[in-house]
C-alpha cells in the first residue's frame, strides 16, 4: 500500500472509530433513560425498581441476547491470553455502574451526574499517554479541555460548589475511564466478540451479588418489558464501544464520547420532558464544539500530511 494509502487508511479507521464512539453513547443514553423509567419512583413516573436490581436483570437478559454469539464461538470465543485483565476490566466497570447508581441515589441532580460523568474523557487521554504510550496532540487536549469546560458549566459546579454527592459521577468518570483504556489493551490481542462476551458473563455474577446486598427484586410484567429493552440496548452499547476503540485511538475517539450528554439531552427531553435552562445550554455548545474541533484538527493534519506524501 502506497504512504498516500496508509493516511487515507488511517483516517477512515479514525472516522469509523468516531462512528461506532457516537452510536455508543447513543445507546448508553437510551440505556440511561430505560433505567430511569424502571428505577424512578412512582411519583416521579417511574416504577420504582431497585437499582441494582436493575443493573443485575438488565446485564442477564444482555448475556441471553447474546446466546447465539457464544454458540457461534463456542469455547474457543472465550480463549484469553490475559483473563486477569479481562477480570479486573469487568471489576473497574462495575464500580464505575454502582458510583454512578449512588449519584442518583444521593439526590444529585441528572445533569449534573451526566456531566461531571464526561469528564471522563480527560482521565482517558491522560492515561492513554501515561500507561499506552498514545500520542495525544495538542488539538486533542484543547478538544477535551473545551469539552470539559462545557461539563463543568452544565454540572452547576462554580455555582453551586463541589458536594459529596457529586463526588460519585467523579468516581464513575475515573473508574470507567479506567474500564476505557483496559477495554484498549485488550483489543490488541482480543477480538471485539471476546471482549464483549467476557464482560457480559462476568458482570452476571458480580451484579447478582450487589443486587442480593440491596435487597434483590423480581420484576413484574411492565417491568419485564423495559428491562428486556434495555438489555438489548445494551449489549449493542457495548459492541459499539469494543469496536470504537479497536478501530481508533483511544485518544483520538474519547472525545466523542462528549457527545453522549447531547443524546442524554435530546432523549431525557423527548421523552420524560426535562429540557435544560439558562447556562445549561452554552455548555452543551461548549461539548459539541470541543468534539467538532477535534474531527477538523484531525481532517487537517491527515489532509497536510497526504498532500506532502
Amino acid at each position: 500500500m502506497t504512504q498516500n494509502g496508509t493516511i487515507q487508511n488511517g483516517m477512515t479507521q479514525n472516522l469509523r472509530g468516531a462512528a461506532y464512539m457516537v452510536l455508543a453513547g447513543i445507546c448508553f443514553a437510551a440505556a440511561n433513560a430505560i433505567t430511569y423509567h424502571i428505577t424512578a419512583p412512582g411519583d416521579w413516573g417511574g416504577l420504582g425498581f431497585k437499582a441494582q436490581s436493575d443493573t443485575f436483570w438488565q446485564y442477564l437478559i444482555a448475556t441471553v441476547f447474546s446466546a447465539p454469539f457464544i454458540l457461534r464461538h463456542g469455547l474457543e470465543g472465550f480463549k484469553t491470553q490475559r483473563p486477569v485483565m479481562h477480570l479486573v476490566r469487568v471489576v473497574v466497570s462495575a464500580l464505575g455502574v454502582q458510583a454512578f447508581v449512588m449519584s442518583l441515589a444521593a439526590g444529585t441532580p441528572i445533569w449534573q451526574v451526566i456531566s461531571l460523568v464526561m469528564t471522563s474523557p480527560i482521565f482517558v487521554l491522560v492515561g492513554a499517554a501515561l500507561f499506552l504510550g498514545e500520542t495525544v496532540s495538542a488539538p486533542r487536549w484543547i478538544a477535551a479541555g473545551i469539552g470539559l469546560g462545557g461539563a463543568t458549566i452544565v454540572s452547576g459546579l462554580w455555582t453551586s460548589g463541589l458536594t459529596a454527592a457529586m463526588l460519585y459521577p467523579v468516581a464513575a468518570a475515573v473508574l470507567w475511564a479506567g474500564s476505557s483504556l483496559l477495554t484498549k489493551v485488550l483489543t490488541r490481542t482480543e477480538s471485539a466478540p471476546s471482549i464483549t462476551l467476557w464482560l457480559l458473563v462476568l458482570l452476571t455474577p458480580i451484579n447478582a451479588g450487589l443486587s442480593v446486598h440491596a435487597g434483590f427484586e423480581l420484576p413484574s410484567a411492565p417491568i419485564w418489558f423495559w428491562l428486556i429493552a434495555g438489555g438489548m440496548v445494551m449489549m449493542a452499547a457495548q459492541y459499539l464501544l469494543t469496536w470504537s476503540y479497536a478501530a481508533a485511538d483511544a485518544a483520538f475517539v474519547q472525545p466523542f464520547d462528549d457527545l453522549k450528554l447531547i443524546s442524554n439531552i435530546l432523549i431525557y427531553g423527548l421523552v420524560f420532558g426535562y429540557w435544560p435552562e439558562g447556562n445549561i445550554w452554552m455548555g452543551v455548545v461548549l461539548i459539541l464544539a470541543g468534539s467538532l474541533y477535534l474531527l477538523w484538527s484531525g481532517w487537517k493534519s491527515e489532509g497536510a500530511q497526504a498532500v506532502a506524501a
